[in-house]
């Protein structure tokens, strides 16, 4: 391979390449502790696991342990009593269809390559960018972390209300007392859990597979249970009073009265209900005139209570719970007796709170691809894993939910708590063989659960902070010596007890909904975004997902936010769009290959390709700039005021392409020239300028600015206007290169109808930090060469920088012209243009040509023409040009002291136009053109175009520097270059003449089109 053999560094050999592809192991995460081990000198070593995982331990259930939990045992039953078993069917198979779509989606990005360490995160800001990928990596977070606050709230509500009821710090009955004993033991076991997370994370993983058995041995004993009831009922009976359900924890015996050794006395309901045990007690209205009824609470599966259960009983908070079929009498106009032992609704249900309790019981479904670093082969495991575990789950939900209502009473099913039967939870008495096992089972679930979304979240926010995508978060990337996340472990606890302190499940779990569906809404974004971009690297090994899946399960996450909450799915979507632009101004440029980046590549080029479809019209001109700068030595911007100008003359919009030219090769300087962008970059953002920057490597600068010309920009967005400085330092230069490149710019620019702005003094502009607080922008408007004069000034005053100055335009009448009617046909045009301006016309009439402009032209000619006649050495030119000028100067300054009539000791006096013009007027009144030739014999032959010309200019100067000398900004119409090449030498004197005596010029050449226009 001698052939390749200095590529071999850069390119290395297909062998070695798949040498490395084989011994390539995808380590751990993190989610286990490093084991450490200490050999007998006392060396600390750290044992790496390799990932060894398969389907079944490391996706399948994982998933289903984290998708089955505290809704399921605590919650699912009152949701089939409320919403009915058709109205739960439909809110079990809209959630499961959601998460089934979702893992479709999922499944393609995850095969689409290996996916490391991070999970669900990695996938979506990996395919959708940083923006929104730390946008929706929070959201995951903070939904892990609101989950834990759900399980933990599931956890305290099993500990007080089945397993240990008197283990109460507030004492009493009421929502209060009960509330407030959650926010105490919920932050107890918060911390408890905290420490269990910081002392090692080994723990929590060794005991996984006990809160799964678990679960796993509930759900069993439910199904047991379910057909123990086709078999025997089990012997719990619900009390009713007429119609109403009561709680039966404070009496044994549903009955007024009862014998008793032959006697007839009062039962315990009696003593509550009246104010005395004998039977002439004074007693409840409602309990003399109704009945009390024992039924069963669980008739079981033959009973044909399905019938009762397949419609929804909705309720406002506080009424009871009654079994409508129950005959009884009612009080009217009597309120809600809270104090008998009634069963009362504790919330106001409707079908969208429904969707928001239960979408938590099916979330989890990202298990499997969060533990993608433990897995030997993640693009095979996740999507079987993932898509069996929610087929299993699904089926477990529909099946419950069509056996609960097949098997247990309405009025049993809608008590939340189980008050009306002993205070057991409802799902434990279907369970066989006890309903502890129920008790205990959901309890150890939602402590394991708690302690997977405290482990999870923390790794969750320090994979984001690693990312380096959002600034204020970089704290929480640190951690233990062993990458334990402490710092992001402390900021979970803290926003989980937020969760705590709402202390009730059923306020809590709708939160958490709302961030698990935004994440999951994006992730069938990425998933059509990148089928359907065709991106040639979305190539997923799983084929089974299309883009109509895609966004079915996007607007199903959307629906369902909005079903659920909509006040919480809007503070969703704003947290997550505040994220979202604060990663887009502040965070760092991450390029990941994402698919909004392909998105916005398709964007462009449909847009670009539209623009070419037809030609700008005039109302849509607006300065397409390309900016002409110059680097220094040190390939630093010359002048940066040109990008200040720039960014105040296109107020942020537009194109803005600013380029600079190396002479050489490029092979010689191809670095310097990256270099060069990479500066041109930095200076542009620091004038927070929007815009592309672009170097080239010529031969020679004016085949540089040529090509760039010609071919900066791309179809429809091409540059119409050039924007450079004044090359200052012409006269001075050794050469006359300079002279050259602007003078074939300007002619370049022309034959391609694009304007020319030429600033003059540009170090002398104003920054953007600047605020003008006064004056004025003058413009000058000599020919009309297609309003681009007259737009510049108001374009200008968009800008806060020139905002407090006002526009002034002057036009100049000559001798023919009518003076009064041009000022009032420019002040209508002005009004129908819109624009602001005060005219004013200045009179300029044909005047003797003055000595002065004699003298200046025909320095300018000798010195033109010495210069290209004489093949000398620069400094022999420079020299030369010096000599010529030196004796112009004294022969100038020989004739005006003879004129004066001076003494000859003034003969170093300086020559200048005021002084020539007084001179003239004092002693010259009424010559003639002819007269004035016969004061110099050299005059007699200078070009007649070049005196006309320079004539122009002097005057023109003059009149310009009255009225405009104080002003802000001048801009000035700039004459073309001679057609004759001959000429160019003269003609950058004549633009030096036309500036003379102002600061900040900026000379204006039209592009040949108008850029204004009337109408609308």
């Amino acid at each position: 391979m001698a052939l390749f053999e200095e590529e071999m560094d850069s390119n290395p050999m297909v062998s070695s390449l798949l040498n490395k592809l084989a011994n390539y192991t995808n380590l751990t995460q993190g989610v286990r502790e490093h084991e450490e081990a200490e050999n007998e000198e006392g060396v600390r070593r750290v044992a790496v696991m390799v990932p060894q995982m398969g389907t079944f331990i490391g996706v399948y259930l994982p998933c289903m342990q984290n998708i089955l939990g505290v809704i399921l045992f605590l919650r699912l039953t009152w949701i089939v009593g409320t919403a009915g078993i058709l109205g739960s069917f439909a809110i079990v198979s809209m959630c499961c269809i959601c998460t089934l779509l979702t893992a479709i989606s999922m499944s393609a990005i995850a095969t689409n390559g290996v996916v490391p360490a991070g999970g669900s995160y990695y996938m979506i800001s990996r395919s959708l960018g940083p923006e929104f990928g730390g946008a929706v990596g929070l959201c995951f977070y903070l939904g892990t972390t609101f989950a834990g606050s759900m399980y933990i709230l599931g956890t305290i509500e099993i500990l007080l209300t089945y397993i240990v009821p008197t283990a109460t710090v507030f004492k009493g009955t009421d929502d209060e007392a009960r509330l407030n004993n959650m926010r105490v033991y919920g932050t107890c076991c918060l911390v408890l859990m905290a420490l269990v997370v910081f002392v090692g994370v080994k723990y929590v993983n060794k005991l996984a597979l006990v809160f799964l058995a678990c679960v796993i041995l509930s759900i069993m004993a439910t199904y047991a249970g379910v057909i123990k009831t086709m078999i025997e009922p089990p012997e719990f009976n619900v009390c009713l009073l007429g119609n109403r359900s009561l709680s039966n924890e404070k009496f044994e015996t549903c009955a007024k009265t009862q014998i008793v050794k032959n006697q007839t006395v009062t039962t315990e309901l009696w003593s509550i209900f009246c104010n005395s045990k004998y039977p002439n007690a004074t007693c409840d209205e409602y309990f003399t005139l109704n009945n009390l009824t024992e039924i069963q609470a669980i008739p079981g599966l033959l009973s044909g209570v399905i019938k009762e259960n397949l419609w929804g009983d909705y309720s406002p908070a506080g009424m009871y719970i009654e079994n409508k079929d129950q005959p009884s009498v009612q009080l009217l106009d009597t309120p809600i007796d809270t104090d008998k032992p009634y069963v009362f609704n504790d919330i106001t249900t409707y079908f969208t709170l429904l969707v928001g309790i239960y979408f938590p019981s099916v979330t989890g479904i990202m298990a499997g691809s969060n533990r993608s670093g433990d897995l030997r082969d993640a693009q095979r495991s996740i999507p079987i894993g993932t898509i069996m575990a929610i087929l299993t789950t699904s089926f477990i939900y529909i099946s419950c939910v069509v056996l609960f209502g097949a098997c247990i009473e309405g009025v049993v099913l809608r008590d939340k708590f189980g008050y009306s039967v002993k205070k057991n939870p409802v799902i434990g008495i279907l369970a066989w063989p006890s309903p502890w096992v129920i008790v205990i089972g959901s309890f150890f679930s939602c402590c394991g659960a708690g302690l997977q979304s405290l482990t999870g979240a923390p790794r969750l926010l320090q994979a984001i902070a690693r990312d380096g995508i959002i600034p204020f978060l970089q704290v929480f990337g640190h951690g233990k010596a062993n990458g334990e996340p402490t710092w992001a472990l402390l900021l979970t606890v803290g926003i989980c007890e937020i969760g705590i302190l709402i202390a009730s499940l059923d306020a809590v779990a709708p939160i958490l909904s709302m961030f698990f569906l935004m994440c999951y809404l994006f992730v069938n974004l990425a998933c059509a975004v990148q089928t359907l971009l065709c991106t040639p690297n979305w190539r997923p090994r799983f084929k089974f997902y299309h883009w109509t899946l895609s966004f079915l399960g996007m607007s199903l996450c959307l629906s369902l936010m909005f079903i659920s909450s909509w006040y919480y799915a809007l503070v969703a979507m704003v947290i997550a769009g505040c994220i979202y632009k604060y990663i887009e101004y502040k965070g760092a440029v991450k390029e990941w290959g994402d698919g909004i980046r392909g998105l916005s590549l398709n964007a462009a080029r449909y847009a670009l390709i539209r623009l070419e479809e037809a030609p700008l019209h005039t109302k849509n001109w607006r300065p397409q700039l390309l900016v002409l700068c110059k680097l220094d030595s040190d390939l630093s911007v010359k002048h940066p005021r040109l990008l200040s100008f720039s960014t105040q003359l296109k107020a942020g919009k537009g194109l803005t392409i600013v380029c600079s030219v190396l002479e050489g090769t490029y092979m010689t300087r191809g670095n310097e020239a990256k270099t060069g962008e990479q500066n041109l970059k930095a200076a542009m953002a620091s004038e927070r300028m929007k815009g592309f920057s672009h170097v080239v490597v010529s031969s020679n600068l004016r085949d540089g600015f040529s090509l760039l010309i010609q071919s900066a920009g791309l179809g429809g967005m091409k540059h119409n206007a050039v924007l450079m400085a004044w090359p200052t330092g012409w006269t001075q230069a050794r050469d006359s290169s300079a002279r050259r490149n602007f003078i074939e710019t300007v002619r370049e620019t022309t034959a391609a109808q694009q304007a020319l702005l030429v600033a003059k003094n540009i170090d002398h502009f104003p920054s953007n930090q600047e605020r003008l607080k006064e004056g004025t922008i003058d413009v000058w408007w000599i020919v009309h060469d297609g309003g681009l004069l007259m737009l510049l000034p108001f374009l200008l005053n968009q800008h806060k920088v020139w905002r407090k100055c006002k526009m002034r335009i002057f036009t100049v009448a000559q001798m023919d012209d009518n003076s009064i009617q041009m000022k009032k046909d420019l002040q209508m045009f002005l009004y129908h243009l819109r624009l602001d301006a005060e005219v004013e016309v200045v009179e300029m009439h044909d005047s003797d040509i003055s000595a002065f402009t004699y003298e200046k032209t025909l320095v300018m000619e000798q010195r033109s023409q010495m210069l290209k006649q004489m093949q000398l050495s620069r400094n022999e030119r420079e020299r030369e040009a010096q000599l010529i000028h030196d004796r112009n100067t004294a022969s100038h300054s020989t004739m005006t002291d003879k004129a004066a009539g001076a003494t000859p000791d003034r003969v170093h006096m300086t020559w200048t136009k005021e002084k020539l013009i007084h001179e003239r007027n004092k002693h010259r009144e009424g010559m003639g053109v002819k007269d004035m030739f016969n004061m110099k014999p050299e005059w007699e032959n200078l070009n007649q175009s070049n005196v006309r010309r320079m004539h122009t200019a002097v005057k023109l100067n003059e009149v310009v520097v009255k009225k405009s000398q104080n002003s802000q900004l001048v801009l000035l119409n700039m004459p073309g270059p001679p057609k004759n090449k001959k000429g160019d030498e003269n003609y950058m004197e004549f633009l030096e003449v036309l500036m003379d005596g102002l600061d900040r010029v900026v000379l204006v050449r039209g592009g040949g089109r108008e850029v204004i226009t009337i109408y609308s």
